[in-house]
């Protein structure tokens, strides 16, 4: 895919990803993510608090409970959640987030984004991973335009 920005193939490259908020109603849009970043070869681990497994995988309740590296991680948390998240995440070591968006706030909340500053953390602001991903469906095809048209693609 063309005009990719640098964030995102950086996050892409990642090794392991852990995707905060997966849920276990299975169609909701982290679970869409971490299935997306499964099937496309990343070693993806589910957090969540509320879960003990995630569509057959060991489910954590949060990054601290995650045994092994973490390279990155997708936040697609409520954004009440979110600093939470960042905070978990600089204590991993990790140096790049990715707040979910959609319409609306998605995942991205002020306080969490001011966390990220503070801390070093790079933060990929919108969209989503399926916009860049493996096969881009049509509709992530039509949002990303959106969202380029609107100025709220990933940075």
């Amino acid at each position: 895919m063309t005009n990719v920005p640098q964030s995102v193939t950086e996050f892409l490259a990642a090794k392991r990803i852990a995707v905060a908020g997966v849920s276990r109603h299975h169609n909701e849009a982290a679970n869409h993510v971490y299935r997306r970043l499964r099937d496309t070869g990343h070693d993806v681990v589910p957090v969540n608090p509320m879960a003990i497994e995630i569509e057959g995988e060991t489910c954590y309740p949060n990054l601290a409970a995650v045994p092994g590296p973490i390279d990155a991680v997708m936040i697609a948390t409520p954004p009440a959640a979110a600093a939470e998240v960042v905070r978990q995440a600089h204590e991993r070591g990790v140096k790049l987030v990715w707040f979910h968006r959609s319409f609306g706030d998605g995942s991205v909340a002020p306080e969490a984004l001011v966390a990220c500053d503070t801390r070093g953390i790079h933060a990929i602001v919108g969209g989503c991973p399926l916009m860049y991903c493996g096969d881009v469906d049509l509709p992530h095809r039509c949002f990303r335009w959106w969202m380029d048209l609107r100025g709220r693609s990933p940075a």
